[in-house]
């Protein structure tokens, strides 16, 4: 389908929500009230794109039927003027109209919790888990976005078995979503006496952090257990049983939270780390239900799939999912990861776009 039938689509749709709200009966429904503003408000942006690109289109054509006649010399070089700062002006405007045409992610606003897990490769895959987190963290300091610690588990040689850890700031998910997946590294393991490559994996979910009105959870589902807390924290944390895990027994989903000096503040964390769990399971669901149809694989939140190797010995990082590869490796270990994250934006949205383009 072309942008043009698109958007005649989008001007039918425009005017059925506008007949709607002048109804009367619907100020008796609030919520649906609600619904329709937002809805006429969002397309109202695109109709009014839609009249400016017609309106520049005609301007175009009027100026080329000038410049083709050529009568008048004059009127002809001012046609001609004009046509080359519409062309810009038009293909502006339909910039703008394929970026509105974009479903919008309605999780894109909301906070993470990222889980990190050393996969194949042992004690190389724990360290390699360390590394992870320390680029992320120093990604996440340079975006200005705060970072809670919310449960670890040390590895003997160094790094992590797991971690995970909450971002709160601007956008977050709408960066962090392209993370989620396999993480491969090819080096030399520091322990490694004959210099030999190894490839180790680690892990990387990236969940949406779920409010009480995204996900109601029945509290009487849930088993609270408090032990003593381990590993990094301080001396205080293994004096009293402040960590706490919980069991959402319906679905079998298990988080604990220990980072917290108090068992009360553990709780309110691993209650944020659960809802987001049991979210995720939802979103997961539905995005089963729609397989049929044709969805991007830059986001589908596969954390089996192998997604980027990063590779020491040529500093070298290749991003799978869009054959990215870039040979900075020393600077994005340092969380200079904005090119990679923006190249796949920029491709996670011309997926969409031609997604919405084909659909009839």
């Amino acid at each position: 389908m072309d942008i043009e039938a698109k958007l005649e689509q989008v001007r039918e749709r425009f005017e059925e929500v506008t007949a709607a709200m002048s109804d009367p009966s619907v100020y008796d429904d609030p919520d649906r009230y609600t619904e329709l503003t937002k809805e006429h408000s969002d397309l109202k942006e695109l109709v009014d794109l839609y009249d400016k690109w017609k309106e520049t289109k005609n301007q175009i054509a009027g100026n080329k039927e000038l410049i083709e006649e050529g009568d008048d010399e004059e009127i002809t070089e001012m046609a001609e003027l004009e046509l080359e700062e519409l062309k810009p002006k038009l293909e502006k405007i339909e910039e703008a109209i394929k970026f509105k045409l974009i479903p919008k992610d309605p999780d894109d606003s909301k906070n993470v919790i990222v889980e990190l897990r050393a996969g194949t490769g042992g004690d190389e895959a724990a360290i390699f888990a360390g590394d992870l987190f320390d680029m992320y963290r120093r990604y996440a300091d340079k975006k200005g976005w705060k970072l809670n610690l919310l449960s670890l588990s040390e590895s003997n040689k160094g790094g992590y078995k797991e971690l995970t850890f909450g971002l709160e700031g601007d956008e977050v998910y709408a960066k962090m979503k392209y993370e989620s997946g396999v993480h491969r590294v090819q080096r030399v393991p520091e322990t490694e006496t004959q210099g030999r490559v190894h490839t180790s994996a680690a892990t990387v979910a990236v969940l949406p952090e779920a409010e009480e009105v995204d996900i109601d959870v029945n509290m009487s589902d849930i088993r609270v257990d408090t032990f003593r807390a381990s590993g990094a924290g301080g001396q205080h944390v293994n004096k009293t049983d402040s960590a706490v895990r919980l069991t959402h027994e319906p679905s079998g989903v298990v988080v604990e939270c220990q980072q917290e000096r108090s068992q009360h503040q553990n709780k309110e964390k691993a209650m944020k780390m659960l809802r987001s769990k049991l979210y995720e399971k939802e979103e997961e669901k539905l995005r089963k239900e729609r397989e049929e149809e044709r969805n991007s694989q830059i986001s589908t939140g596969d954390r089996s799939a192998k997604i980027r190797t990063y590779n020491f010995p040529q500093s070298r990082l290749t991003d799978h999912r869009i054959n990215l590869t870039l040979y900075n490796l020393e600077d994005i270990m340092k969380g200079e990861i904005e090119e990679v994250i923006e190249a796949l934006r920029v491709q996670d949205n011309l997926d969409k776009l031609n997604a919405v383009m084909e659909e009839g």
